[in-house]
């Protein structure tokens, strides 16, 4: 009843020379259905390769592996929401007409979860990836025209007030309240037009028998996402953007191994020896200025610039960007500071894409980690709260499915929408292609097969 009365009222506000509610629900489905018949031709091919342990097979593996790939990619909430709109009639037939696959229930879905190893699906999200970079999808968003731009951050999917698993992650209040959760260090690449996409995920956790004497954590976790990345990318150009946690030898050691630059956030008190040489030579630093304005805003960011500093047997270039916004309407202002130490020799040429590239780092924070938890996607939802291995399942599936949504959400079909009405946001068109989902009728002649339970 909430869609067909929201259906209503977009149908009654809209003028009529606009495109209809309905009409826009067909063409992010057809948006859809096109990315993923453009740039992953052979994902529902590859779902049938996985594992599959199951003794009854009333399903494909591509019909439960697409199963749970669109429950991410129609934003559904919960498994719970899945399986009340996959019991619409209507809903099964649009799903089989545009995609040609029948809809498992969730937990027919999550019992293939439970036994699949998570392993597989990551290589397979890196395929689809490799795919995207043969088509040079992120290719004019190079650093340096060579370089794509990685950026490494971890994040908690989920908490538990009582240990959920032998993997749990603990944390314990000042009150000695103990917290149980699950933590993912992430590499995705990054682009300034705002794409945020897995390529590797390592997930942090106490695995029963690994070498360690406290808990895991992002440092440790860093060193085998760095041998996924390398495994799977063995010959991508990179370069790694991290945060303050990042600028120390064990990183350092890594890249200058894999051939990898870095530009990597300089927090006060960081590298000390680092920072005292800085402060020595700061006034000598070559300075370049750089004006950007719009409508609303004046901004002017002054680029500083080191070469040569030694630390620890190596040499580094430091990098210092001061930022000036001023409002033109009221004519307030506000800055802010950024400091880099990065492997890569800087000049007038580059010191500025270099700058601007160390705060592409934010994009796995906000087109990354808040999207996916707050746009739609539930990351930190239960989608299973007993097996860690179909949590793992899960967190991948929706890396895939994120990375779909992302191409379609930039498609000009969609962005035609967008640009025709200034008000119209991507969560409520994702609205109205559910709504059409659920309540607009298929032809009473159209049949899908049988579909057990």
């Amino acid at each position: 009843m909430y869609f067909a009365f929201l259906f209503g009222v977009f149908i009654l506000r809209e003028p009529c020379k606009n495109t209809t509610a309905a009409e826009k629900g067909k063409i992010i489905l057809s948006s859809i259905k096109k990315v993923i018949h453009s740039h992953f031709p052979e994902l529902f091919d590859s779902f049938n390769n996985l594992t599959d342990r199951r003794k009854r097979k009333g399903y494909s593996m591509t019909e439960v592996l697409t199963g749970a790939l669109f429950m991410y990619i129609f934003k559904e909430a919960s498994r719970n929401a899945y399986n009340n709109d996959r019991r619409e009639d209507c809903f099964r037939k649009h799903f089989f007409k545009y995609f040609g696959f029948r809809l498992p229930q969730a937990d027919t879905t999550d019992d293939v979860l439970r036994d699949l190893p998570p392993g597989e699906l990551e290589i397979l999200k890196a395929s689809l990836v490799s795919g995207l970079i043969e088509q040079k999808i992120f290719r004019k968003f190079r650093f340096l025209g060579k370089f794509y731009l990685v950026a490494v951050d971890g994040t908690g999917i989920s908490t538990f007030e009582q240990r959920h698993c032998d993997h749990c992650l603990t944390k314990t209040s000042k009150t000695g309240v103990v917290t149980y959760f699950h933590y993912v260090l992430e590499a995705k690449i990054v682009t300034s037009s705002g794409l945020s996409i897995s390529l590797a995920s390592e997930f942090i956790d106490n695995t029963p028998g690994r070498d360690y004497e406290k808990q895991d954590c992002e440092q440790k976790a860093f060193i085998r996402l760095a041998v996924k990345v390398k495994k799977y990318f063995p010959r991508l150009p990179i370069c790694i953007l991290g945060d303050g946690l990042y600028p120390n030898n064990t990183v350092i050691d890594i890249c200058a191994k894999n051939n990898w630059q870095f530009i990597i956030t300089l927090k006060d008190g960081n590298l000390k020896s680092f920072q005292e040489e800085v402060n020595l030579l700061k006034v000598t630093a070559r300075k370049q200025s750089v004006c950007r304005a719009n409508k609303t805003s004046r901004t002017t960011i002054e680029y500083a610039w080191l070469n040569d500093i030694e630390y620890s047997g190596r040499y580094f270039s430091w990098v210092e960007c001061n930022e000036t916004i001023v409002k033109i309407k009221d004519k307030t202002s506000s800055q802010q500071r950024f400091t880099y130490i990065t492997n890569v020799p800087q000049n007038k040429q580059n010191v500025v894409e270099t700058g601007d590239s160390g705060r592409l780092r934010w994009k796995i924070e906000n087109e990354g980690f808040n999207a996916q938890k707050n746009l739609g996607y539930e990351m930190e939802h239960k989608f299973s709260r007993k097996s860690y291995t179909a949590m793992q399942n899960y967190y991948q599936v929706l890396q895939i499915a994120h990375m779909i949504n992302q191409l379609v959400e930039r498609s000009q079909q969609v962005v035609d929408i967008l640009t025709e009405h200034s008000k119209q946001t991507i969560v409520d068109l994702w609205k109205k292609m559910l709504a059409y989902l659920t309540i607009f009728q298929c032809e009473e002649s159209f049949t899908i097969p049988h579909q057990p339970g």
